[in-house]
């Protein structure tokens, strides 16, 4: 490997972190801001479908929660008898717990407006200026990310 090619990969890394660092920063951001803004979202009989968007809550039990640690504990069950069906039980209480989620999105031939997305980049501590030069390559991103997954949105809520 020549010294160029050395010095291309590493300054490649050195952008690259420092691009995750903002991009980062941001992410975390929204994703404080998203509990929020959904909890703050009072759904009428739990549902709304309105001209351009929807969003509904619902209720799902949380029975995975507590399996990808079967082995772990049927190994101390076996160890210590009289402790593993007191954690067995512990873990059967949280397994009656329910997750409450918000389901949304866009309504099929509808979009968000510029100013939707400009509004939110703004509470991320964008200038209008740097918004408007950003919301370009960021939206068509976010279309062809969307376009690939195909998937509905949701958000823990409760």
């Amino acid at each position: 490997m020549t010294n160029e090619t050395l010095e291309r990969q590493v300054i490649g890394l050195i952008a690259a972190d420092r691009i995750e660092i903002p991009i980062s920063s941001m992410s975390g951001k929204l994703k404080r801001m998203k509990p929020k803004l959904a909890a703050g979202i009072s759904l009428p009989k739990n549902s709304y479908f309105g001209e351009r968007v929807y969003a509904r809550v619902e209720t799902h039990p949380t029975t995975e929660s507590a399996r990808t640690m079967r082995e772990a504990i049927n190994y101390f069950s076996d160890k210590f008898p009289r402790h593993g069906k007191i954690l067995n039980g512990l873990i059967e209480e949280a397994r009656d717990a329910k997750e409450v989620k918000m389901y949304f999105g866009v309504n099929p031939g509808c979009r968000l407006t510029a100013g939707d997305y400009l509004g939110v980049m703004a509470n991320l501590g964008f200038t209008e200026s740097q918004a408007n030069v950003l919301y370009g390559p960021l939206i068509d991103t976010s279309r062809s990310i969307a376009r690939k997954r195909d998937e509905e949105r949701s958000i823990l809520i409760g």
